[in-house]
């Protein structure tokens, strides 16, 4: 070694040595993730989905060109991810980063726009400065990515579920769901079967127009989809992976009851959407003034107690809560309209971390119930919404009044902190007909049906309760028809809803864990800015001193070193 090092060709041994540790490092990559919160660690299903894709996929993401430093970072983040994702998969992930209709005519660009905003991707409007001392311009930015697979294609919107007034924090959500939206596009266009959900019938359920973005934009695009009428079946078919009882009106029987618990007890999952009382804003502007908001008498607390909890004869109020347009006074011979608080439409968050309702924006309730745990063995309880830490309930009789809060006594009133509106169950359920069912009619079940009577789940299951149907439900106007669920008519204000009821689902039918990845968090370790403006000259002069004198002390050792050489040669 030292001989080839003290030849004149020295410098081709070491052009040799480096091109190999850069192929070398090029082939085999490898990272020690030292983040306290593992934001470099890929989960465990995402690696044994990467590693059994079968087919390749086709991944463009939109965030190329000149972009605010913000979306650079997503944009760096987003492609770090990719080429992880693709050293998982090797010659099965394409990746590409380009501008929406970049090498298109005008017209196609146009129309190309036109069809990422069908999807879901819409455009985002930032402010981009491109040299130093000019003014800012202002561009579209859209924030997502296209990923497809043998003709088929599914939209990652990156900033889906967020509040983009949110600024930089909303950035740093969206770069901790980067894996998730991934792979859950990739999971979905891969997958052999989709989960089939039924909708429940036969109890007044909706079947209008408030409920079209849930079935015909959310439901039948991602799954299988049919209804379930309840009374024309012996039995909930196992077909269905999971039955969503969307805002009954009309009173359970029990046979309707112990279709609901046997479907349960042989591992049919249940989303519960329920108004308990009758609350709706029709009656409101009816009555333009006060009304009392009264049971529905569905007859399920009993099958639900059984389960683990009880929605209770309330309305929950809180001061977090949307806007609507009141009249506030008068200017001449016309009301004076403007947007206020609206107490009886809270916003609700998650405080557990459950992956269902992390880091999503708010979610927009409407006169929403609140939820007691109650005991049941062996099932476990966990609060995937609940109100903030200003909130109160109104307990039957519950008067829903235009003017609730009136001074600031009413606003002492809103003392309850965190109350539970959705709840996720799971373990091994009860019936609630055990020791209670005729044997004929037990009989019947295994003989005929071919689904013998279960007195208690053989295996964990999970179900889903939210005191309030109209998460899921949406606003019907006459100048746009049907709006996204989540959505406040008069603000345009977009809210999460959509993405915690996919997320439901997801967790309750998608045996994958996918949704698991929902759980990372990237933490913002901000500077002091106390600090910072006290030490600023110290570590400017370390950042740019120390460098420049590592440098002269090498030369001086370097120079020193030679003199020695030169003198022991004379």
């Amino acid at each position: 070694m030292n001989k080839l090092m003290s030849s004149k060709y020295w410098w081709v041994f070491l052009i040799a040595v480096i091109a190999a540790v850069n192929y070398i490092a090029s082939v085999f990559h490898y990272r020690v993730d030292l983040t306290q919160e593992k934001r470099y660690t890929l989960s465990n299903p995402t690696k044994r989905l990467l590693k059994g894709l079968k087919e390749e996929i086709n991944v463009t993401v939109f965030l190329q060109g000149d972009l605010p430093a913000d979306f650079r970072n997503l944009r760096n983040s987003a492609e770090e991810l990719l080429q992880e994702f693709r050293e998982l998969a090797p010659n099965k992930l394409n990746i590409s980063f380009k501008r929406p209709g970049e090498g298109l005519e005008e017209e196609e660009k146009i129309a190309y726009q036109l069809y990422l905003d069908s999807l879901g991707i819409r455009p985002t409007n930032v402010r981009v400065q491109l040299k130093a001392g000019e003014s800012q311009e202002e561009r579209l930015v859209y924030p997502g990515a296209l990923v497809s697979a043998d003709g088929r294609t599914m939209a990652v919107d990156l900033l889906q579920g967020q509040d983009m007034g949110g600024g930089l924090q909303t950035l740093n959500i969206a770069n901790a769901l980067l894996e998730y939206k991934f792979a859950h596009a990739i999971q979905k266009l891969v997958q052999e079967r989709a989960p089939v959900i039924g909708y429940l019938v036969g109890n007044g359920e909706a079947l209008s127009y408030n409920v079209y973005d849930l079935i015909e934009k959310t439901l039948k695009p991602a799954y299988g989809f049919g209804f379930a009428p309840i009374d024309s079946l012996p039995v909930i078919p196992l077909d269905f992976d999971a039955i969503i009882v969307f805002k009954p009106t009309q009173r359970f029987t029990d046979d309707q009851k112990l279709k609901l618990d046997q479907y349960v007890m042989h591992g049919g999952k249940l989303i519960w959407m329920i108004d308990n009382l009758y609350a709706e804003m029709d009656s409101l502007m009816r009555a333009q003034n006060d009304f009392v908001a009264f049971d529905r008498g569905l007859n399920i607390e009993d099958l639900l107690f059984r389960y683990g909890v009880r929605i209770n004869q309330d309305l929950v109020q809180d001061l977090q809560c949307d806007k609507i347009p009141l009249a506030v006074g008068s200017f001449g011979d016309k009301p004076q309209i403007e947007l206020v608080p609206w107490q009886y439409f809270p916003l609700l968050s998650s405080y557990s971390g459950h992956p269902i309702a992390k880091n999503l924006n708010a979610v927009l309730s409407i006169f929403p119930n609140s939820i007691d745990t109650v005991e049941a063995e062996g099932i476990r309880k966990t609060t995937l919404l609940a109100t903030s830490a200003h909130s109160r309930m109104l307990s039957t009789p519950a008067i829903v009044s235009l003017n609730s809060v009136r001074n600031e006594d009413d606003l002492k009133l809103f003392n309850r902190s965190h109350i539970p509106v959705a709840m996720l169950l799971e373990g091994k359920f009860t019936s609630l007909y055990a020791n209670r069912l005729r044997p004929g009619l037990a009989d019947s079940l295994n003989r005929i049906y071919h689904q013998p009577y279960l007195a208690a789940s053989e295996m964990e299951n999970r179900m889903i309760v939210i005191a309030d149907a109209d998460i899921a439900g949406n606003v019907v106007t006459q100048q746009e028809g049907p709006l996204p669920m989540g959505m406040n008519q008069f603000t345009k204000t977009q809210y999460a809803n959509k993405d915690f009821i996919t997320n439901c689902i997801e967790y309750l039918v998608n045996p994958s864990g996918i949704l698991s990845a929902r759980s990372k968090t990237v933490t913002l370790r901000l500077l002091d800015p106390a600090k910072v403006e006290a030490e600023k000259t110290r570590w400017q002069l370390m950042n740019v001193g120390l460098p420049v004198a590592a440098v002269l002390l090498l030369a001086a050792i370097y120079q020193a070193m030679r003199r020695k050489k030169f003198a022991l040669n004379k």
